[in-house]
């Protein structure tokens, strides 16, 4: 009897130990998003910025060089990203729409990796807060969000003063301006410039002081303190870290200010529209215009599209851009040695990505809100236990992200997703998994000109096929969406650009006769594209 209670308690040690072995034979996941950060990165080539722990996570894993977000603003390439579905499909198209409620069944991936056995925790901006519940998605996280309180910050200055600001004269007045607003009964619009009351509102702030005095070196400590916690767990996790600059206001302690010359700082070469231009192509820099140091320094109105910014302001703001930089990159260098201090840098699949890109002045405009290359393209690294690292230049799309974790973790990719898995790539750097990227972005139509041509509103989608040399774009008139059969009487205006001979953009070349076939063969494309939603 005690050898066969003896047998029994081996063996049930036995199976524990492999449910344990199973669990723990998952690998942990370090997910890390960047606001407003294109590839302005050395491991992008860029020889000025100065970006040490980014570019070490890119020597241990795979840099997407041509990677494209679904759309060029927070809530919707975020709502993609985070599901593996395009714009279309979550019906996420601005910054006030809530994913849940439009397609209540919606899937993410933490809520997916929860009933994989994951625990899910989350802190920084990870989705557009406007467009979740006040709990960032409560369905995503197995641990509730995490929120910095104001004693988190340094030197006892509590909260940055619309989440950016520590200048005691600038939160004075913010605050004096706040109470006004207050009294006279008027409400903060949310806008991807964060704020529309009030009129005190700096582009930049330089102050000498430590890293955790403003947000994203907050979440840097909360981040490295679950990283901890969470390693001692025996599920694994998914650690969401969401850093907010380089978004506007380029604000960031001085150290990281210093590290530049401004006089150094590159300007854009091309700052024009393009030769036969799509004017609905352009925008006006509205979120940067908002800002209350700014409407002194443009030439240009709103309805020109352009900015007009003088030279000195133009290198002020990408000081404070590549500053802003640096400054998320020392944070992500306390996530990395924090792995690295717990021994398991080497085996966690992490995952670096910008949700979009910024026109730093580039055809004349700052922000992002295009299809054009400076505002889709954005950053995307790879790195996992077993793969070799390097570049490739095989095309790849935020809704990639979710079915390759799944497979970099051996998970099945639901199928819903409508990404595909980059993990081929990742084995072998020259593999490709598509022919092109999809980019999308809405415009609206003056009512003048929507009344004169005949339609029956004013919207418009621009949707933008990127292929290894060309970017085609198809504006389609009258609300048309990617599930609906294409008619060639609602394209609105179409762009082709040739980034082999033309990489700034300069000609849009859909009418040019040496490029009729180029364009054929691409508007087809297109139109098979739109036929694989359709009814969807």
């Amino acid at each position: 009897m005690k050898l066969r209670l003896l047998i029994a308690v081996i063996a049930i040690g036995s199976i524990n130990s492999a449910v344990f072995a199973q669990k723990k034979s998952k690998p942990n996941i370090l997910f890390i998003a960047i606001d407003d950060l294109k590839p302005e990165l050395g491991c992008y080539g860029n020889t000025l910025v100065k970006t040490p722990n980014i570019d070490r996570l890119a020597k241990m894993g795979t840099v997407f060089m041509s990677n494209y977000c679904q759309q060029a603003v927070c809530g919707p390439t975020r709502a993609s990203l985070m599901t593996g579905l395009r714009p279309d499909a979550t019906k996420v198209w601005d910054l006030k729409t809530k994913m849940r409620e439009v397609v209540p069944n919606i899937l993410t991936l933490p809520q997916y990796l929860i009933s994989q056995g994951y625990i899910t925790s989350g802190v920084g901006k990870i989705y557009h807060p406007s467009c979740v519940d006040k709990k960032f998605d409560e369905l995503s996280w197995s641990i509730p969000f995490i929120k910095p309180k104001a004693s988190d910050y340094a030197n006892g200055l509590g909260e940055p003063a619309k989440k950016h600001y520590q200048s005691p004269e600038t939160k004075a007045a913010i605050q004096a301006e706040t109470a006004e607003a207050d009294a006279e009964g008027k409400k903060e619009k949310s806008t991807d410039s964060e704020s529309t009351v009030g009129t005190v509102k700096p582009s930049t702030e330089c102050l000498d002081l430590p890293d955790n005095a403003y947000e994203d070196g907050v979440t840097a400590l909360i981040a490295k303190k679950s990283l901890i916690s969470l390693n001692a767990e025996k599920e694994p996790y998914f650690l969401a870290v969401g850093f907010h600059k380089p978004h506007l206001p380029f604000v960031s302690p001085k150290k990281y200010w210093d590290m530049y010359n401004r006089e150094d700082m590159p300007i854009a070469s091309f700052q024009e529209h393009a030769t036969n231009e799509v004017f609905v192509a352009y925008e006006s820099s509205g979120e940067l215009r908002n800002y209350s140091d700014i409407p002194t320094q443009t030439s240009h109105t709103k309805e020109e599209l352009r900015a007009g910014l003088a030279l000195a302001k133009q290198k002020e703001l990408i000081h404070g851009y590549y500053a802003a930089i640096s400054y998320v990159d020392a944070q992500v260098g306390i996530l990395l040695n924090t792995l690295d201090s717990l021994g398991t840098l080497d085996n966690t699949i992490i995952v670096l990505w910008g949700d979009h890109g910024w026109h730093l002045g580039d055809h004349d405009m700052w922000g992002k809100h295009t299809n054009f290359e400076q505002a889709t393209r954005a950053p995307l690294i790879f790195a996992a236990p077993g793969f070799k690292a390097g570049q490739t230049k095989s095309l790849s799309e935020h809704v990639d992200v979710f079915p390759t974790i799944c497979d970099l973790a051996n998970l099945s990719i639901p199928s819903m997703l409508q990404g595909n898995s980059l993990k081929p790539v990742m084995k072998n750097k020259n593999a490709s998994v598509k022919e092109f990227s999809m980019s999308q972005y809405p415009r609206n139509l003056k009512s003048d000109e929507f009344a004169k041509l005949g339609y029956s509103n004013k919207k418009l989608m621009g949707y933008s096929l990127r292929t290894e040399r060309y970017r085609y774009t198809l504006w389609m008139n009258n609300n048309f969406r990617s599930n609906e059969p294409y008619e060639a009487s609602r394209v609105y205006a179409t762009e082709l650009y040739d980034y082999e001979k033309d990489p700034l953009e300069k000609a849009n070349l859909a009418k040019d006769k040496n490029y009729e076939k180029v364009v054929k063969d691409l508007n087809q494309e297109m139109i098979d594209y739109f036929k694989t939603f359709e009814g969807k």
